[in-house]
């Protein structure tokens, strides 16, 4: 409706310059705006001012001019003069059926444009590590970036929604064990319930499936396992998985660590789905590792000069972008941090030729802005 009125506008200037010859390319820019007030109408143009000037005429006299030469239009019911020349428009109720109009032929394409230009924007949201279901924090996340992708969509970019699965790593090891140690229960071993592992009704749930599919199989004698332990919680945890992996063995281990990653993964799908947010891409972890791009991107970061080794482990010049300190990417010991995958995920990205990364995240997470930039630029130079 704007550009109609704005024709109209146009339309009485440009037969008021032919009057009075002048050139149209020596008048300045209008605006029409929408009003703040509702007794103002429903849009408001300064023409008259911008242009008394250069017709040599008072404002308020020349949008009387202005009034007398508009077209008539069946959206417009009046248009009067306020203040020092302002030319106030008030629409008619044919305005708004029109828009109902519009909008029944565009239908979903309704308010789309194409200012995206086709740019590439992935929007990764949500995100949270499938150790438990999801909580009201995530849901926030969820609308937010739900909405954000769409907005994009409609504004002509083309946008990807992603999921990042955290299905490898410490804490997946710490699920499955606690899946494991439920099972162990279930089978009638009785033992002290570590507290430093999950301890939610959905890990008995879990257990109870692998209980009711796998019978005895993965059932071992729990004292052993829990002799001598470490007195601090993060070494007794540590040690119980090295413990559960090698009385499993590789490939029983990986199956319960499968089944308590599947399960939990499913139910956050059906979550977000019950709430209207499905994803173009559900992007995991452990396919990020298989893929080679941790290594990839260390070796990028160590061709750049932005990682250097001490005391046998190699640290990310993190502080170079503002944060706090250095970070390390690779322990002594050869393994990865949570913070390489970070980096392996986001050099994935920009591999997959995105123009713009967008991550929403939780509040907790504000100091990972500095270094998740840093490392970004890091393997992009």
């Amino acid at each position: 409706m704007r550009s109609e009125i704005r024709s109209l506008i146009t339309s009485a200037v440009d037969v008021l310059l032919q009057e009075r010859s002048i050139d149209s390319s020596e008048i300045p820019v209008w605006s029409l705006e929408r009003t703040k007030q509702k007794d103002h109408g429903d849009f408001a143009s300064n023409v008259a001012l911008v242009l008394a000037k250069s017709l040599g005429s008072k404002p308020r006299d020349l949008a009387q001019a202005v009034l007398e030469r508009l077209p008539a239009a069946v959206w417009v019911t009046r248009a009067e003069i306020a203040g020092p020349g302002f030319i106030n428009f008030y629409l008619s109720p044919a305005a708004y059926y029109q828009v109902i109009d519009d909008v029944r032929e565009a239908q979903s394409n309704y308010g789309c444009c194409r200012i995206g230009k086709g740019q590439r924007v992935l929007v990764e949201f949500v995100s949270a590590n499938p150790t438990g279901p999801l909580h009201v924090g995530h849901g926030r996340g969820a609308a937010y970036g739900d909405a954000l992708a769409r907005v994009l969509r409609a504004a002509g970019y083309d946008t990807q929604s992603e999921y990042y699965i955290n299905d490898a790593g410490r804490q997946m090891d710490i699920l499955a064990l606690s899946v494991w140690l439920r099972y162990l229960e279930l089978c009638g071993e009785s033992f002290d319930f570590p507290r430093s592992i999950y301890q939610g009704d959905y890990v008995f749930d879990i257990a109870s499936i692998l209980h009711r599919e796998g019978g005895a199989r993965y059932q071992h004698v729990v004292s052993p396992l829990m002799q001598d332990l470490p007195m601090d919680e993060d070494g007794a945890t540590d040690m119980l998985i090295e413990r559960a992996q090698r009385c499993l063995g590789p490939e029983d281990f990986h199956k319960i660590h499968e089944l308590a990653t599947n399960t939990l993964v499913e139910d956050i799908r059906r979550d977000l789905s019950a709430f209207s947010v499905d994803y173009d891409q559900w992007f995991s972890e452990s396919s990020l590792r298989a893929s080679g791009a941790m290594e990839r991107a260390v070796q990028k970061l160590k061709d750049n000069g932005y990682l250097y080794e001490k005391d046998g482990a190699w640290w990310f010049r993190s502080t170079d972008f503002g944060d706090e300190k250095d970070r390390v990417v690779i322990r002594a010991n050869g393994k990865s941090t949570y913070f390489a995958s970070d980096i392996a995920y986001h050099f994935d990205k920009l591999e997959r030729g995105f123009h713009e990364l967008i991550n929403i995240w939780g509040a907790d997470h504000h100091g990972y802005i500095s270094r998740v930039k840093g490392f970004v630029i890091g393997t992009w130079v």
